[in-house]
C-alpha cells in the first residue's frame, strides 16, 4: 500500500466553499481507479488530501490528465493561494491484525 497526501494553502475566508465542495465527493471515481482510500483533512487554511493504493504516481496522473476532471479541478483554483505540495509518506505505523 502506498500513500501520498496533496497540501494545498487555501485563500483566506474559503473554508466554507471548501467544505462545500468536500461534501460532493471526489470529482472521479476512487474506486474504479484502483485507489484503496481516499480522505480530506482541513485545518483552517489548508487541507490535506490523502490518497492509499498501489502505484500511486500513475493513478494520480490518470486522475490530473482525465478530460472529464478538469472543470471539477478549476473549481480549486479559486480557493488555493499557490500549486498545491505533494507529500510522500515518510513514516507509518499500523496494529498487526490478530
Amino acid at each position: 500500500m502506498n500513500r501520498l497526501a496533496v497540501i494545498a494553502k487555501l485563500r483566506p475566508d474559503v473554508e466554507a466553499r471548501v467544505e462545500e465542495l468536500i461534501s460532493q465527493g471526489p470529482p472521479f471515481d476512487p474506486s474504479g481507479l484502483g485507489f484503496e482510500r481516499h480522505s480530506v483533512y482541513l485545518t483552517g487554511d489548508h487541507a490535506l488530501f490523502v490518497f492509499e493504493g498501489g502505484r500511486l504516481d500513475t493513478l494520480m496522473r490518470s486522475v490530473i490528465k482525465d478530460p472529464s476532471t478538469v472543470g471539477a479541478f478549476r473549481q480549486w483554483e479559486e480557493l488555493i493561494e499557490s500549486t498545491p505540495r505533494v507529500a510522500r509518506e515518510a513514516y507509518h505505523w499500523e496494529r498487526e491484525s490478530a
